[in-house]
C-alpha cells in the first residue's frame, strides 16, 4: 500500500475496514520536549508557498513521465534480479551442504547472503511498494508477495508504506525514527534508559528483522492505555506465525537435510540472517539519520500541502554515493530521496532521475544530503552515541 502518492499531504489515516485495525486517539507515541530545533518546511526553507507549489508541480512531472515511460524492460529488469537472487540462494544453500570444507562454507554462505540482502532490499521492499503492480503478474504483486524476513508482509506494510512513507522524520509520528528503542531525537525526552543506546543499536542491528517485525506492536501506546491488548495479541500470534516459519526453514529443515552436517549448515544460515541484518540495518539507518537530515514536528502535518509533503521527503532523506552493484545491493535505497519523493516508481528509475531532482534542488537552493556508506554511518553512530546523554545533540 502506497498511501501517500495520489494524495501525498492529507496525513489521513486508512479506515478500519483498510487496515483491520481499530483508529486510536492521534496523541504522540513518545514522549517529547519543546524544542528550538522542531522546524517545519517554510522555517526550513527560504522558499515562498507559491515556490514550494511550483516545486511540486515540476517533481510530479518526473513522475507522470516516468509512469509513462515504464515498460517491457523495466519488467525484464526485476525478472532478471529475482532469477539471479534464486539461483544464488539455491547455489549457496547447495555449497553449504558441503560446508565441511571450508571453501564451500565461505562460498556458500557469501551466496546465500547476497540472496537474502537481495531478496529483502531490491525485491521484497519494492515488490511490497507495489512498484511491479503494473505489470499485473501475481507473482510479483504486492497484494500476494512474502518475504523472507520475519516481519510479516501485511505487518510491514502498515508500518513502512503507511507510517513511516507518510510521517517521514516527523518525530513523534514516524515510529522509524528510535524504532521504539533508541533515542535519535533531542525531541525525546531523555531518561537513564537512554544511556545504553549504544548497545540497543548494536543488538538491533544484530537482530534487525526482529525489530522491524516487533516495532509494529507499539508496546509504549500500550502501556499507556492507548492500544488493546486484543490487537496486541493478534499482532504477536501473526508475528510468531512467520518467525516460526523463518526459524523452520533456516535452522532446522535446511540443517536436517545435510544430515552430518547439520551444524555447518546452521551455521551458514546464521551468518546469512546476521550479515542481512546488519547491512539493511546500516542502509535504512543511513537514509534518514546522518547529518543534514531534518526532523520535523507534529505542527508540520497540520494542513500540509503537496509541495510541503514533498520538500519534507526530500529534506528528510539521505543519499549513499556508490556504483551500479552498490546500489542494487541496497534495493536502490542509496537514492532514498528518490525512493521517498516516488515510492511507486520502479526501483530501477531512480538512478536516472536523481540527477534532474538534484538540479532541481540546487535551482531552489535545498539542501541535497549525499555521502559515503561509511561517513553516513560514523554520522548515524555519533548521533546515537551523543543522544544517549541528558544534553547530547544530534
Amino acid at each position: 500500500m502506497t498511501a501517500t502518492l495520489d494524495t501525498p499531504a492529507t496525513g489521513a489515516e486508512p479506515g478500519p475496514e483498510e487496515t483491520g485495525r481499530v483508529r486510536q486517539p492521534q496523541r504522540p507515541v513518545l514522549e517529547l520536549v519543546p524544542s528550538s530545533r522542531r522546524e517545519d518546511v517554510v522555517a526550513t526553507t527560504d522558499l515562498t508557498a507559491e515556490q514550494i507549489e511550483e516545486l511540486g508541480r515540476r517533481l510530479d512531472a518526473i513522475r507522470d513521465r516516468v509512469l509513462a515511460e515504464r515498460g517491457a524492460s523495466d519488467a525484464a529488469y526485476i525478472r532478471d534480479v529475482i532469477r539471479k537472487q534464486r539461483a544464488l540462494e539455491i547455489g549457496g544453500r547447495a555449497l553449504l551442504f558441503a560446508g565441511v570444507l571450508p571453501p564451500a562454507w565461505i562460498a556458500g554462505t557469501a551466496m546465500l547472503s547476497i540472496a537474502k540482502i537481495l531478496e529483502n532490499m531490491e525485491i521484497g521492499h519494492n515488490v511490497m511498494h507495489g512498484q511491479w503492480d503494473w505489470m499485473r503478474d501475481p507473482k510479483i504483486h504486492s497484494s500476494t508477495w512474502e518475504w523472507d524476513n520475519v516481519s510479516s508482509s501485511a505487518e510491514w506494510k502498515h508500518s513502512h508504506n503507511y507510517m513511516h512513507h507518510t510521517y517521514t522524520n516527523v518525530v513523534g509520528k514516524d515510529r522509524d525514527v528510535g524504532y521504539g528503542i533508541l533515542r535519535l531525537s533531542e525531541e525525546q525526552k531523555w531518561n537513564p534508559y537512554y544511556l545504553g543506546n549504544p548497545v540497543y543499536n548494536f543488538l538491533l542491528s544484530l537482530f534487525f528483522e526482529y525489530g522491524v517485525a516487533l516495532h509494529d506492536l507499539e508496546v509504549e501506546k500500550l502501556v499507556a492505555g492507548e492500544k488493546p491488548w486484543s490487537r496486541v495479541w493478534q499482532q504477536i500470534k501473526s508475528i510468531g506465525r512467520k518467525a516460526g516459519r523463518q526459524i523452520l526453514k533456516d535452522y532446522v529443515a535446511f540443517p536436517a537435510l545435510a544430515g552430518p552436517f547439520f551444524l555447518p549448515v546452521l551455521a551458514g544460515n546464521l551468518t546469512a540472517n546476521v550479515v542481512r541484518n546488519v547491512w539493511s540495518h546500516a542502509v535504512i539507518f543511513c537514509g534518514h539519520f546522518p547529518t543534514g537530515a531534518v526532523q520535523f514536528g507534529e505542527e508540520q502535518l497540520d494542513d500540509e500541502s503537496r509541495g510541503e509533503w514533498y520538500v519534507r521527503q526530500l529534506l528528510g532523506s539521505a543519499n549513499l554515493d556508490g556504483g551500479r552493484y552498490f546500489h542494487l545491493m541496497t534495493g536502490q535505497l542509496s537514492f532514498q530521496i528518490e525512493h521517498h519523493l516516488f515510492p511507486d516508481l520502479p526501483s530501477n528509475r531512480y538512478a536516472e532521475i536523481a540527477p534532474e531532482v538534484r538540479a532541481l534542488c540546487e535551482e531552489y537552493g535545498l539542501e541535497y544530503t549525499s555521502g559515503p556508506l561509511w561517513k553516513q554511518y560514523l554520522q548515524v553512530l555519533g548521533t546515537i552515541n551523543r543522544l544517549a546523554l541528558p544534553n547530547g545533540k544530534r
